[in-house]
């Protein structure tokens, strides 16, 4: 895995964002310059003063946008220059209890979007940011202003942001479909069509018919929609109607998403009862991926490695597992396919790492 946090030690009191440069000709509002650098150690110096990054050994820093906490020793990695994969996590509060949930939910927030609106002012030229939770909408206002804040800056940004959908109002469709918000992405999930199936996976009781209304909402906004569904044992029957739905009534979507079951949170305990091995039996997948491209829908694979999928659908597999949680195992050295496969995430199990190298 890709640290994402180290210790420090820097002049100040109060926490601070800051971009890291390695070129110290020349500084640019926010930015600390490298001053020196060994095996142990990174010294920087900015606006805040002095910051000294410890055990850094090769890992670059150069352009990274981080905050840094004086008090607690420790500097984070926001956005990190020479990746695709940045998300802001804009709260840990969710109102849904996904059974397969990744993060799963917590009762405090912190706030932490001016910290986030500091950050993306720095963002690399044309970078696109994620936003999760949580349930980020959860705070809508905050996310709107950071959105509408960022674009009169950064018009160059593009936003992903994960939500349920189930917090927008026919108030906010003139705010969603004004131009600030054109490079905003939405990606909602969908379990099934069946609305007990939905509700059972998600923890919450009408949870499908707050859906329906908000993709209704954003259909009416014209907003980017990114459709996402979990493949797992208990909705993998549903998958073709799942298609056949958004076939029928959400073809504006701009994408559809199949996942792969990720290891963690609330899912490592249910992996045996939720993980469903598509290597076994791709019927369902191969079907719902006909009916899409029928259609026109595009869809992707995520989380699929190349070799568990049949030769003619891995054009529909995407490298979807962020660089500094992926792994692969060490029979995936001489595959021919490796840069753009997904690999596994760092957590999945052993016992699930069967490759067949290309």
């Amino acid at each position: 895995m890709i640290p994402l946090v180290h210790q420090c030690r820097a002049e100040g009191l109060n926490r601070f964002v800051t971009r890291l440069r390695y070129d110290n000709s020349i500084a640019y509002p926010g930015d600390s310059l490298l001053l020196a650098v060994d095996e142990q150690k990174m010294l920087f110096s900015g606006d805040h003063g002095l910051i000294e990054i410890a055990g850094t050994g090769h890992d670059s820093f150069d352009g990274d946008v981080v905050v840094v906490d004086p008090s607690k020793g420790l500097v984070e990695r926001l956005i990190r220059a020479n990746s695709v994969h940045n998300t802001l996590l804009v709260t840990e509060q969710c109102d849904q209890l996904c059974v397969m949930c990744s993060q799963p939910p917590k009762k405090h927030h912190l706030d932490r979007f001016e910290e986030y609106r500091s950050a993306a002012a720095l963002a690399p030229f044309g970078a696109t940011l994620g936003v999760s939770g949580g349930e980020p909408t959860l705070y809508k206002a905050e996310l709107f202003d950071l959105i509408e804040a960022t674009f009169e800056k950064r018009p160059d940004l593009s936003w992903h942001v994960l939500s349920n959908a189930q917090h927008f109002e026919v108030d906010d469709v003139d705010r969603l479909s004004s131009p600030e918000f054109k490079n905003v992405t939405w990606g909602v999930p969908i379990y099934s069509t069946d609305p007990l199936s939905h509700d059972a996976i998600v923890g919450k009781q009408g949870a499908y018919t707050l859906l329906e209304a908000g993709l209704s909402i954003l259909m009416q906004s014209a907003a980017k929609v990114e459709l996402r569904t979990v493949l797992m044992q208990t909705n993998s029957n549903d998958l073709s109607l799942i298609a056949d739905f958004v076939a029928r009534y959400l073809r504006f979507v701009v994408q559809w998403s199949i996942m792969q079951l990720e290891n963690i949170g609330f899912a490592k305990n249910r992996f045996p009862n939720l993980y469903f091995d598509h290597a076994t039996d791709f019927s369902q997948v191969a079907r719902s991926i006909d009916i899409a491209t029928l259609f026109g829908i595009d869809i992707a694979l995520f989380n699929f490695t190349l070799c568990s999928v049949p030769e003619s659908y891995r054009e529909y597999c995407a490298a979807s597992i962020s660089d500094w949680k992926r792994k692969f195992p060490s029979a995936c050295g001489g595959c021919s396919k490796r840069e753009f496969c997904s690999g596994f995430f760092e957590w999945h199990p052993e016992s699930h790492l069967d490759v067949r190298p290309l």
